[in-house]
């Protein structure tokens, strides 16, 4: 038994993004999973409505299937001796201009918060929305952030290609959307671009406060906020800022993607020279 689980340490400590990848893939198979069982016990007859629809549909359709992958998730990292390393001070962190990244994506959910029907929204949904959000930050951030950026950082792989896979695997995520939402293929292709640029936000928040929880939270008060927004919104200027978020974390990520690639050149040019 300890053999086996020095074997199952060791190919995992071995890094890399096939390996990061594979991770990603069998976390989006096992939430899915639990999301269809689930939906097949509280719903027999159809299925749950999941963010688009009440509460417990969203409680129980989105929340409950991803906590519960959560939790499989931090045995993972239990099982190889990751959980204090996730969650420690990074010794890697960031500039300044990256707090651009922070401020921008905060900015957006503040004007969001402040442009929702609160009265047509109801409490209970606010409320299901909010814990939801936190369930979501924590279990998408722990997968990207976490152990995608852990992985990639223990093959040796450079920072810029350890963000660019983190942001790539998030948004190639939410091509699954494909197959489970009803939207078309455009709006979901416009999603994954967008998730790209607010996975590489998430990589700068997380290199600037140089803590996984930074990007968690500022992820969690993300969806609860631009989802409500959009399916309640209140009348006011205000609403124009989450209205645009897209085109706003696009464009601003694609700004910073290039400061990081100039940032990281400089950087890589100048390490030999501390050697």
């Amino acid at each position: 038994m300890a053999h086996g689980a020095s074997s199952w340490s060791r190919f995992w400590n071995r890094g890399g993004f096939w390996r990061a990848l594979l991770l990603a893939v069998v976390y989006l198979g096992v939430y899915l999973l639990i999301g269809f069982l689930l939906s097949r016990v509280l719903a027999p007859g159809g299925s749950l409505r999941g963010e688009t629809g009440s509460a417990g549909d969203v409680f129980f359709g989105t929340g409950v299937p991803i906590l519960v992958t959560g939790v499989l998730l931090v045995a993972f990292a239990a099982s190889v001796g990751w959980r204090r390393e996730l969650f420690s001070r990074q010794t890697l962190g960031g500039r300044r201009w990256m707090w651009t990244a922070v401020i921008v994506v905060l900015a957006i959910n503040v004007f969001a918060l402040l442009s929702i029907d609160y009265a047509a929204a109801g409490l209970p949904l606010v409320g299901a929305w909010l814990v939801t959000g936190l369930f979501i930050g924590f279990v998408e951030e722990l997968v990207t952030r976490g152990f995608v950026v852990d992985l990639m950082r223990k093959a040796g792989h450079r920072e810029i290609a350890v963000a660019l896979a983190s942001a790539g695997i998030f948004a190639a995520l939410h091509l699954a959307n494909l197959f489970t939402s009803t939207e078309g293929v455009a709006v979901v292709l416009q999603q994954v671009v967008y998730t790209f640029f607010f996975g590489l936000c998430m990589y700068l928040v997380l290199r600037v406060t140089r803590t996984l929880i930074a990007p968690m939270l500022v992820h969690a008060s993300t969806d609860p906020t631009l989802e409500l927004h959009a399916l309640f919104p209140a009348n006011g200027l205000l609403g124009v800022v989450p209205t645009l978020s897209t085109y706003i974390v696009v464009l601003t990520g694609l700004i910073l993607l290039i400061a990081l690639i100039v940032s990281e050149r400089r950087r890589a040019a100048a390490a030999p020279a501390f050697e």
